[in-house]
């Protein structure tokens, strides 16, 4: 996987920009605010339709223009292909791929990236909802299947809780819960056994790079947490979801019907992490949880591999500041040995080694140029 090129009108701070990509290591050194951190934006945008640091995309309109664009060239397994990006201000985007409009269904996983940026520290200190949308991220570029399920079992829950409000305003009987709560069991289940599979992947290829990162000094192990579940063992709630998840919605009608909202299911699920033994949201290091969030960003790229059979993109926004030397060199020596595409954004040229790393750019005021 590959971007080979992009290009920007009235982006962010880019009033137009035409760069090409090296197929290694791509560096773009520069002081703040000056248009790195939106570059990484723009190609994950490609990849996931969304941005990571707005919900709006008028945002993403240079300020003082109606509309603006965003063109990517890519390869995959050798074959080119071109996405484009329409943005006007009050209204739809437009996206296509090829010259072809598509919708946001079908951009999933045409494109695979994996971007780390400080925000990610979140991924340990942050909510469950952050590790639940980075697994369910991550598992939806690999399987645009488990990307369509994700859509119905929130189109499901969102219409289970309208009707739990009716029930509590006695506008709806208890009974009327019967149809929706197997639909809804069926598609938790799925969710949840696919989940399953990939922490399990994760948890493995997470570790090794913890254990690279560190100097073998920390190991790292992933477990997903299933809401509902903290009186059972996991391995009996496992052996029947289904049947497990309509008695919980069977059980939480009570509770759920004072309250409003669904309870048990995916979405109250989380991602826990340890290293050596060590809940790391709750008695990690800095420095620890730094490296657990990178860790977890670097299995992502494995995983995708052993999945969709290439590496992804990987776009890593000022990783190298918050990396002691030993694991910035430890990182910089693993992504040289893989040979994956990599983009990364800094501040500082003494982070990297004298030796030639790729290709380096100066970014100044939203435009590129080339140093090296």
């Amino acid at each position: 996987m590959l971007v080979q090129a992009i290009r920007l009108q009235n982006y962010r701070n880019y009033q137009h920009l035409a760069l090409t990509l090296d197929e290694g290591i791509n560096i773009f050194l520069g002081a703040n605010a000056q248009g790195k951190t939106n570059l990484l934006e723009a190609i994950c945008y490609a990849s996931l339709g969304r941005s990571h640091r707005t919900h709006q995309d008028g945002d993403l309109i240079r300020f003082g223009e109606e509309a603006g664009s965003l063109q990517l060239a890519f390869s995959r397994f050798g074959t080119k292909g071109r996405l484009s990006f329409l943005f006007r201000r009050g209204k739809r985007r437009q996206i296509a791929r090829n010259g072809e409009t598509i919708h946001l269904k079908e951009l999933v996983g045409t494109l695979n990236t994996v971007l780390f940026s400080p925000e990610d520290l979140f991924l340990i200190k942050g909510a469950p909802a952050e590790r639940r949308r980075f697994l369910d991220g991550e598992i939806s570029q690999a399987s645009p299947a488990y990307y369509h399920e994700i859509a119905t079992y929130q189109r499901l829950v969102a219409q289970r809780n309208a009707l739990l409000k009716r029930i509590r305003e006695r506008r709806a009987a208890v009974s009327a819960l019967e149809p929706w709560e197997p639909q809804l069991a069926a598609s938790a289940a799925r969710i949840t056994a696919k989940r399953l599979e990939v922490v399990r992947k994760l948890s493995m290829l997470a570790n090794l790079m913890q254990r690279r990162i560190s100097g073998s000094r920390e190991n790292l192990s992933l477990a997903l947490a299933i809401a509902g579940s903290e009186e059972m063992s996991l391995a009996d709630v496992t052996k029947s979801l289904e049947p497990w998840y309509n008695e919980k919605l069977k059980e939480c009608r009570t509770v759920d019907i004072a309250r409003g909202v669904t309870t048990v299911g995916p979405h109250r699920d989380d991602l826990v992490l340890e290293v050596n033994g060590v809940n790391l949201r709750a008695f990690g290091s800095q420095g620890q949880q730094r490296t657990g969030a990178l860790s977890l960003k670097l299995s992502e790229l494995e995983f995708l591999r052993s999945e969709t059979g290439e590496y992804p993109v990987l776009l890593l926004d000022d990783v190298m500041s918050e990396l002691d030397a030993e694991r910035r060199q430890a990182l910089l020596a693993f992504l040289r040995k893989e040979r994956i595409q990599t983009i990364i954004t800094a501040t500082e040229a003494a982070y990297f080694p004298r030796e030639r790393m790729g290709s380096s750019y100066r970014v100044s005021a939203g435009s590129i140029e080339r140093i090296s």
